[in-house]
C-alpha cells in the first residue's frame, strides 16, 4: 500500500503535542512525513524540520510558503496536521481545507461558534476530511464503552459523570510562567481558561460514549489564583438531547491529581467507568450483580476495541497510540473507508458553542443557556 504523504504546522521543537502527533502518525507505517512549517521563527522552523528528515525545499519558513508551495506541487501532502496557538486554527484549517487538503486541527478547533461553523461548511463544500484530535475518543477501552452503550448492555443512559482535573497549574509562585500564564490570557486562550483547554474533552467524551449531543448547561467558574483573568476551575451541569443528566468538572489547581480525566456513565441496568490513568481497563458493574474489569486485549470485547489494540493483554498503551488510532482512521477515511468515531468539525463547533454557553451561564450565576451552535438548533 502506498503511503500517505504528511505534512505538520506547528509542532516544533518543545512544543508538548508535536511529539505525540510525529510518533501518532508514523506509528503504523502509513504515512511519510514529507513537510513541515514547524516554528514561528521561519529559520528554527526549517533547521528543526530537516533534522526531523524533511528535505530542504519541504522544510519550510512558515505556514503560507506551505500553502502555496504543496499546493503547487504534483507530489502535494494528502494530510495537514494543524498544531499551532489556539488562534491561528480556524485561518490555516479553513485556507488549506479550501486548498483540497484533508486536515487534522488541533483542539479547539476555533476560537468563535462562527469560526466553527464556518468550518464545518468549508469541509463540506470542499470534500475534504476535517478532523479534530480528541484523540482520547480513541482509546480502545473508550470505543468499548461506547459500543457497550450503543448494544444497550447497561440500557438507557441516565446520568454521564466527567472530569478533567489536574493540580499542574496550582502553585501561585508560577503563575508569570510563560507556559502557564497564556492558558488565562484572554488575548491568547480566548473567553475560557480550563473549560476550553480541558473541560471540552471531557464534554467530547460524554457525548461520545454515549452517542448524545448536549442540549443545555449550567456554569460555574472561578479563578481561585486573582492575577487570572480566565477561570482555573469550573463546574458544568448539563442535558443532553436524549435526556441524560450530565456533570462535569474540569480544574487545574487540583493539586494531587495528575492527569485526573475519567468518565462514569450510569444506566437503568448498569454503569460503566474508565480512566486515562488506568486506561486498559473498562470497570462495568450491572444492576445487581458483581463488579467486573474489562481488559485491553481480552477475548469477547468489540470489534472497535479489538481493532484499535495495538500490544499484547496486560500491557500498557498510552496516549501517543490513541494519537496513532486517530490517524490510522484518518488514513482509512481519506481512501474513502468509512471509520465510525472520528472526530469531526461538527464536534468542534459544539465545543465551542459549549464554551461560549458556559461563559455566559458563569457571568449569570449559573443560569441554563442554550449549548448548541445556532446551526444546530
Amino acid at each position: 500500500m502506498t503511503k500517505l504523504k504528511w505534512g505538520m504546522v506547528g509542532g516544533g521543537e518543545g512544543s508538548q503535542i508535536g511529539p505525540a502527533h510525529r510518533l501518532g502518525a508514523q506509528a503504523d507505517g502509513l504515512y511519510d512525513f514529507v513537510a513541515g512549517a514547524l516554528d514561528h521563527r521561519p529559520d528554527e522552523g526549517r533547521a528543526y524540520a530537516q533534522r526531523l528528515g524533511i528535505a530542504a525545499d519541504r522544510a519550510y519558513g512558515d505556514w503560507q510558503e506551505m500553502l502555496a508551495k504543496e499546493q503547487a506541487r504534483d507530489d502535494r501532502v494528502d494530510l495537514v496536521t494543524v498544531a499551532t496557538p489556539n488562534a491561528t486554527h480556524f485561518e490555516i484549517t479553513k485556507l488549506f481545507l479550501e486548498a483540497g487538503f484533508h486536515v487534522l486541527c488541533e483542539k479547539p478547533m476555533t476560537m468563535t461558534v462562527e469560526e466553527g461553523e464556518e468550518i464545518v461548511r468549508v469541509a463540506a463544500a470542499s470534500g475534504r476530511i476535517c478532523a479534530v484530535n480528541y484523540c482520547y475518543s480513541a482509546y480502545p477501552m473508550v470505543r468499548q464503552a461506547r459500543a457497550m452503550v450503543r448494544a444497550g448492555e447497561i440500557g438507557k443512559v441516565r446520568l454521564v459523570v466527567t472530569n478533567f482535573s489536574h493540580g499542574h497549574h496550582g502553585d501561585a509562585t508560577d503563575a508569570d510562567n510563560p507556559r502557564v500564564r497564556w492558558r488565562y490570557d484572554p488575548a491568547m486562550a480566548g473567553v475560557s481558561g480550563q473549560f476550553a483547554d480541558c473541560g471540552i474533552h471531557a464534554l467530547h467524551m460524554a457525548s461520545f460514549i454515549c452517542s448524545d449531543q448536549v442540549e443545555s448547561l449550567s456554569a460555574d467558574f472561578a479563578s481561585t489564583i486573582p492575577s487570572r483573568e480566565l477561570e482555573d476551575d469550573a463546574m458544568v451541569n448539563f442535558r443532553m438531547a436524549g435526556g441524560t443528566v450530565g456533570r462535569l468538572w474540569t480544574s487545574s489547581v487540583a493539586i494531587g491529581r495528575q492527569h485526573g480525566f475519567d468518565v462514569q456513565v450510569f444506566g437503568e441496568t448498569g454503569g460503566l467507568r474508565w480512566a486515562s490513568e488506568q486506561p486498559n481497563q473498562l470497570i462495568y458493574t450491572p444492576v445487581g450483580g458483581r463488579t467486573q474489569i474489562i481488559e485491553k486485549g481480552e477475548a469477547g470485547v468489540s470489534e472497535e476495541a479489538a481493532r484499535l489494540s495495538r500490544v499484547a493483554i496486560a500491557h500498557p498503551e498510552g496516549f501517543p497510540l490513541a494519537v496513532a488510532n486517530i490517524y490510522v482512521d484518518l488514513a482509512a477515511a481519506i481512501r474513502g473507508e468509512t471509520r465510525d468515531g472520528l472526530p469531526t468539525p461538527e464536534d468542534g463547533a459544539r465545543s465551542m458553542a459549549a464554551v461560549f454557553a458556559a461563559v455566559e451561564s458563569a457571568k449569570a450565576d449559573g443560569a441554563w443557556v442554550d449549548a448548541r451552535p445556532p446551526m444546530f438548533r
